[in-house]
């Protein structure tokens, strides 16, 4: 529903910095932010969608791409944050970074793919220290940064399982 025109609303647009569309499709991995329901699992999916594309999961491929989506991504988080407030939930490029963080090293199956989906949006949601750590700040390294400790855990938690059972 929309609401009713009124000075108030005309403030608050006026007020709020621009971001630049390129910035907006970037930080919101392809307007997944932008999701009605469940923005998060949405820029996860991308995360996931992206790591399929033939030899993504390559070390020479993945690190570089994540250090690049680091970096960018909190410059790009900070301007979504200026306009959309604090740890905007149209932020997900934070998600893509996430997934791809869980599923370092780890064999490109799909079963695995779908368990370290499944497990990171735990992790997310749960955030254990020091996720919760970075997700009580302001900023975009802060944004980017609770999504990488739980890309972490959930690495490190399919490593041990899948070398204690397989």
């Amino acid at each position: 529903m929309l609401e009713p025109l009124n000075q108030s609303n005309i403030d608050a647009t006026a007020s709020s910095p621009a971001v630049s569309p390129l910035t907006k499709i970037f930080a919101s991995a392809l307007y997944t932010g932008f999701s009605p329901v469940a923005s998060g699992t949405a820029g996860s999916l991308i995360g996931l969608l992206i790591y399929f594309l033939p030899s993504f999961e390559k070390t020479f491929v993945i690190l570089p791409l994540s250090f690049i989506v680091l970096v960018l991504g909190a410059f790009a988080a900070k301007k979504m944050e200026t306009a959309y407030g604090p740890d905007p939930r149209q932020v997900t490029i934070d998600e893509v970074l996430g997934m791809w963080i869980s599923l370092l090293f780890l064999q490109k199956t799909i079963m695995i793919a779908v368990l370290t989906f499944i497990i990171f949006r735990i992790m997310d949601i749960i955030k254990p220290w020091p996720a919760r750590f970075f997700d009580k700040r302001s900023g975009g390294w802060s944004i980017m940064l609770d999504d990488v400790v739980a890309g972490i855990y959930t690495n490190l938690l399919l490593q041990i399982c899948l070398f204690f059972f397989t």
